[in-house]
C-alpha cells in the first residue's frame, strides 16, 4: 500500500460498526468543526504505548469541537486479539473517550491509505485533510517522546494558523492486510518503521 490521502483531500465516507453497538458514518460527526480519524488496533505495542497520551489529547480537544474516531482495520486472522470481540473488551476495560469502529473488510483503510497503527488524519470543518501522520515521535515509549505532532497540529488549526508540519511519517506496526502476514507472530515481532 503506497497510496495515502493527499493534503486537501476530502474525508472518504464510511459506515462501520462500533464497540458501543451503533453504526457510524462520516455524517454522524457533522456537528464537530474538526475530525480526527486514526487507524489503530488492540495488539500493537505502538498503540498500547501511546493510548494514554492519545486519551489526554482527546480530553483536551473534544471540548473545543474536535471529534476522535479510532478505526481497527487489522485482519483478525493475523492477530486474534484484533477481532471485534477484543475491541469491545478493550473499550470496556480502558473506557477510551473515542468512538472505536471495526473495518472488517479493510475497505476504509484502503480508501484512506492507512499504513500503520497508529496513523492519524485531521480534517477541518469542510472535511479536507489538513494533517496526516504520527501522533507522537516515540509512541512505543512515550516517556521518551519529545514532540506531540497531533496536539501541535490541532493547536495551530484551532488558533486559525496554518499547520507548520502537516505531514509526518506514521510510526508503528504495519496494517495487517488480509491474506498477508496471515500467521501469528508475537507482538514484539510487530513490523517496525
Amino acid at each position: 500500500m503506497s497510496f495515502t490521502l493527499p493534503l486537501g483531500a476530502k474525508a472518504p465516507d464510511f459506515s462501520l460498526p462500533a464497540t458501543d453497538g451503533k453504526t457510524y458514518a462520516l455524517s454522524d460527526f457533522d456537528n464537530f468543526d474538526t475530525l480526527v480519524v486514526f487507524f489503530t488496533c488492540n495488539h500493537c505495542p505502538y498503540v498500547i504505548g501511546s493510548d494514554e497520551v492519545t486519551r489526554k489529547t482527546v480530553e483536551k480537544f473534544q471540548p473545543q469541537g474536535v471529534a476522535f474516531v479510532g478505526i481497527n482495520s487489522n485482519s483478525k486472522y493475523t492477530y486474534e486479539e484484533d477481532s471485534f470481540e477484543y475491541m469491545v473488551e478493550r473499550m470496556k476495560k480502558f473506557q477510551f473517550p473515542w468512538v472505536y469502529l471495526y473495518d472488517e473488510s479493510q475497505a476504509v483503510a484502503k480508501t484512506y491509505g492507512a499504513l500503520r497503527t497508529p496513523h492519524f488524519y485531521v480534517f477541518n470543518k469542510n472535511r479536507k485533510l489538513i494533517y496526516i501522520g504520527r501522533g507522537v515521535d516515540n509512541p512505543r515509549d512515550t516517556s521518551k517522546m519529545t514532540v506531540n505532532d497531533l496536539e501541535k497540529s490541532l493547536e495551530e488549526h484551532l488558533a486559525g494558523k496554518p499547520i507548520s508540519q502537516p505531514i509526518t511519517n506514521p510510526i508503528g506496526c504495519n496494517v495487517k492486510w488480509e491474506g498477508k502476514d496471515a500467521h501469528w507472530m508475537p507482538p514484539e515481532a510487530c513490523d517496525l518503521v
